[in-house]
């Protein structure tokens, strides 16, 4: 696990970005619900998309720049299985994403 790199990644769809782009910053369904936005180290995206998006479209992957973001990041255990994953506790400044690119399915 490479929890130094300089950028994590989120899954969001299309849409849920261009409401961010339009109300000024990202909050994930998660973050009502968890209490967080769910991230992955780039080692991590292909898991994340095989178990949680598998068939969906519309899809984008959001690159983001550790070290611009507001919220407390935290590092935590996923239990059901077994991996350390990032977590944005609370919404996401768009000026932490420097890129957003397409998921190819």
């Amino acid at each position: 696990m490479n929890s130094q790199s300089e950028f994590i990644y989120h899954i969001t769809t299309l849409e849920q970005w261009q409401k961010a782009m339009e109300s000024g910053v990202y909050e994930a369904d998660s973050l009502a619900t968890e209490g967080f936005i769910h991230c992955s180290t780039e080692n991590q995206v292909a898991g994340v998309l095989e178990r949680y998006y598998k068939g969906q479209t519309g899809l984008v992957k959001l690159t983001i720049e550790r070290s611009k973001v507001e919220r407390p990041l935290v590092f935590e255990l996923a239990g059901s299985i077994n991996e350390v994953f990032p977590h944005i506790h609370g919404p996401l400044n768009l000026d932490a994403v420097i890129e957003v690119n397409p998921v190819l399915s």
